[in-house]
């Protein structure tokens, strides 16, 4: 299990602990966090639960495949720290992450 933080928006921070194996969508997911969706499920394909991570955290992430890179085309205020919450797994190695919701603008 590994604790997470999910700030929105507006600042809003949630720290909530979500288990091994999930992704980072399934756990906002869970806890109901606004902003991100997943519409499609986390089969990587809508870009509904598109993210920033921090500085430091976005570079011990597991490499982004060309799927989820396409995918990303298609998120709102795309930048250089841009993921997909359902593409990243939980485990121990992300405790502490910290993930930030974009503006949605839909």
């Amino acid at each position: 299990m590994a604790r997470i933080t999910y700030i929105e928006q507006g600042g809003t921070r949630h720290d909530v602990d979500v288990p091994n194996g999930l992704s980072v969508m399934d756990g906002a997911k869970r806890y109901t966090i606004p902003g991100i969706d997943g519409d499609c499920g986390g089969a990587c394909a809508c870009a509904t639960c598109h993210v920033y991570f921090d500085d430091g955290w976005f570079e011990k992430l597991p490499k982004m495949d060309r799927l989820e890179r396409d995918m990303l085309d298609f998120a709102f205020d795309m930048e250089a720290n841009s993921r997909l919450a359902c593409q990243i797994k939980i485990n121990d190695d992300v405790v502490g992450l910290v993930v930030r919701c974009p503006v949605r603008k839909y």
